[in-house]
């Protein structure tokens, strides 16, 4: 059974997405086979991955997988990515579309926020990582997500505004995951993103670390336009060129690497 992940963080635009994407891919490429189910209905995740909707034939998505209300309804939904690279076979895609933000009017329906977990169920049996790319909220389409990881990745960005989000995170998952039914819920590690050189950066970048000790994850990820430039192009790392193609290729292979010792695969 897959380790399932949720990658949050109460803010948006810290670079939460793009983590998920580049991280399932550094995971693939070390030969992992990863499962990314993208839980944000504007569906950015799976527009990287090389996804699109094709409303001539309409794909079911994880929003259709979740109004089931059906054990393993995700596996009518999984998807391979569109990359062609030889490593993208080792990842399948749950995607969303904006029809997502329908779910949320059923947050009050009694026992809805189980619904991933019963979407999930054996679906995820020969995957060593699911992740759950989140959107910048803490309601109930991340709690759907919370509700069925085993560990949570904060993702962050040393800004102020995005560090205080962050704790937020943290805050939620200590005190409210047994109010999710799932109580051995934990934060694995702490991202963070989009590193300058700018003073208010090392000096967020240290609160990080006060806050979150040994949470925080190696290496920091630094602001690269590249990067950017690759996530608009939906392409896999391994086809961005440039000065620093290299470097930041090899951030994500060696967060890959941290996630395998923060979170082993059983």
């Amino acid at each position: 059974m897959a380790r399932r992940m949720a990658l949050v963080n109460n803010k948006g635009g810290v670079g939460k997405t793009t983590t998920a994407v580049r991280l399932a891919e550094g995971l693939a490429k070390a030969g992992h086979r990863v499962l990314v189910v993208d839980m944000d209905p504007q569906g950015n995740a799976s527009r990287r991955l090389g996804w699109a909707y094709d409303a001539d034939d309409p794909q079911p998505t994880v929003s259709e997988a979740i109004q089931a209300d059906r054990d393993g309804s995700l596996a009518s939904v999984i998807t391979p990515i569109g990359w062609d690279v030889e490593y993208a076979s080792r990842i399948v895609l749950a995607p969303a579309r904006l029809e997502l933000e329908n779910r949320m009017a059923e947050a009050g329906v009694v026992g809805s926020w189980r619904r991933l977990v019963k979407a999930l169920d054996g679906v995820d049996d020969q995957i060593d990582y699911t992740l759950m790319d989140c959107p910048p909220s803490l309601f109930h389409l991340t709690q759907l997500a919370l509700a069925a990881a085993e560990v949570v990745v904060i993702v962050t960005e040393p800004e102020y505004d995005s560090v205080e989000a962050a704790i937020r995170v943290r805050d939620f998952v200590r005190e409210r995951a047994s109010e999710l039914a799932n109580p051995d819920l934990e934060i694995a590690g702490v991202i963070v993103n989009a590193m300058q050189n700018l003073g208010s950066h090392a000096d967020q970048l240290a609160s990080i670390r006060e806050t979150f000790g040994g949470l925080v994850w190696d290496p920091v990820v630094r602001h690269r336009s590249l990067l950017v430039d690759a996530d608009g192009d939906e392409i896999p790392l391994t086809e961005v060129r440039g000065e620093k193609a290299g470097e930041v290729r090899a951030a994500y292979e060696l967060l890959a690497q941290t996630t395998v010792k923060a979170v082993p695969v059983r």
